[in-house]
């Protein structure tokens, strides 16, 4: 059956932004914004923007668990408008405001007398990645613009029979689940690790610090027995750079890994272990890109700063990065932590009128405390591990999204039988779709 998409709506609306204050008649709303899709499909609600909405406002544009959202503004060359997120009820049920979207989005509430909600989003997700969806996205000037009424009354849906989108949009949303529960134990197991940080090496609760005396240093007061030394004098560092564009000899075919700061950003994630672009080893020599190992420790130093994950291969970066390479007195997860805990201070010490950076420099002359040795290996006893598994999680994600992402056009066209499909599915798949019934 094709139908428009207009066709199979109960209601759709453009999003809200509100005021930033709170008024004498307004109710406070969480906003999920375009840029916000991909972090909350899997769970991570954390830090979105609150606003002020009259009350009227928010009764037409409150969502409701099944509402899929558009993305109809912003975008960029290489993501264009058109993006879309399911709102499942357990996300809704974690957040104690109402929720609304944000004016660069609308929300479409499927008829689910005449449509399956989870299966129209799969199936708008499937448009997208494959460029279908494109030819709505305008940029004459300023913003680019998604042309909603235009897709929405003149673009054909193949639906096919009920069951079929129920089951089609069970099967994918199982992956869905089952990566946002391992994003959710990648939370637990990062937050144990840096907390047992803070503990010994902050608050100084270490193992026998009822034995240890604290003593007044440039840092404040520690615990006495600790040195104190610059970065400089404790772990190496190394900087970044990008090889011309205009040689094609510095990046066609490259296999050495090239990371950007916006790929750390959008990753979020402790491991990083494939960038976008990947330089030769003759655009590392001609420019001033540093090769540095596997479990070395990149953080963003200009612009947005402070985003830091760690390499699993050897790897390059651009020349936004200070990258931290461990050192037998600061190993790689003390070091990793450190540098987590520490964002605020070289926030502070950053300079620059056009973006914020810290320099290497800058970063060198920093004081850190150096625990005794065999706390500090007792700390990695426990860290390593912990960061072995989120590593591990991290993979199984990788390899959910990859099977994930083969089967959606299977199924939309009907390549693969998902009745089929439903019974040679791994078994968490299987558990996990005949859960979401």
């Amino acid at each position: 059956m094709s139908v428009f998409l207009k066709e199979i709506l109960a209601d759709s609306r453009d999003g809200e932004w509100g005021q930033g204050e709170a008024g004498d008649d307004t109710v406070e709303m969480v906003v999920i914004r375009g840029t916000d899709f991909e972090r909350v499909r899997v769970g991570d609600v954390g830090d979105l923007p609150k606003r002020h909405v009259a009350p009227r406002i928010a009764e037409r544009k409150g969502l409701r668990p099944a509402d899929i959202l558009i993305e109809t503004a912003g975008g960029s060359k290489d993501r264009p408008t058109g993006r879309t997120l399911l709102l499942r009820r357990s996300l809704l049920r974690s957040l104690s405001l109402p929720v609304t979207c944000a004016s660069f989005a609308r929300f479409l509430r499927v008829d689910p007398s005449r449509a399956e909600p989870a299966y129209v989003f799969w199936l708008l997700q499937h448009l997208y990645r494959r460029g279908v969806l494109r030819k709505y996205h305008t940029q004459h000037t300023g913003v680019a613009r998604f042309q909603y009424t235009a897709f929405a009354e003149g673009e054909p849906l193949d639906l096919p029979e009920r069951s079929v989108q129920r089951r089609i949009g069970d099967i994918l949303s199982a992956y869905d689940d089952l990566i946002e529960n391992n994003t959710k134990r990648i939370e637990i197991l990062e937050e144990m690790a840096r907390s047992l940080y803070r503990e010994w090496f902050v608050r100084f609760r270490f193992p026998g610090h009822e034995k240890v005396s604290l003593v007044a240093s440039p840092l404040g007061k520690v615990p006495a027995g600790w040195a104190i030394r610059t970065v400089a004098d404790t772990f190496e560092i190394t900087g970044g750079g990008t090889p011309s564009k205009a040689v094609a000899e510095y990046w066609d075919d490259g296999d050495i890994q090239w990371f950007t700061p916006s790929e750390l950003t959008a990753a979020g994630t402790m491991f990083v272990e494939e960038s976008g672009a990947r330089i030769t080893a003759l655009g590392l020599s001609k420019s001033s890109a540093r090769l540095f190992p596997a479990r070395s420790v990149m953080m963003t130093s200009r612009a947005t700063i402070g985003a830091i994950a760690v390499n699993t291969t050897p790897a390059s970066t651009n020349q936004g990065f200070i990258t931290c390479i461990p050192s037998d007195v600061f190993p790689l997860w003390m070091l990793f932590h450190w540098l987590k805990e520490n964002v605020p201070q070289f926030l502070r010490l950053a300079g620059g009128a056009t973006f914020k950076e810290i320099t290497k420099g800058t970063f060198k002359q920093i004081e850190l405390l150096i625990p005794p040795r065999g706390l500090v290996d007792a700390y990695e006893r426990t860290a390593g591990p912990i960061a072995e598994q989120v590593l591990r999680l991290q993979r199984k994600n990788a390899a959910l999204r990859a099977t994930r992402d083969l089967l959606l056009p299977c199924l939309i066209s009907g390549e693969i039988d998902v009745s089929e499909l439903a019974r040679s599915a791994p078994r968490e798949v299987r558990r996990a779709a005949r859960g979401r019934r």
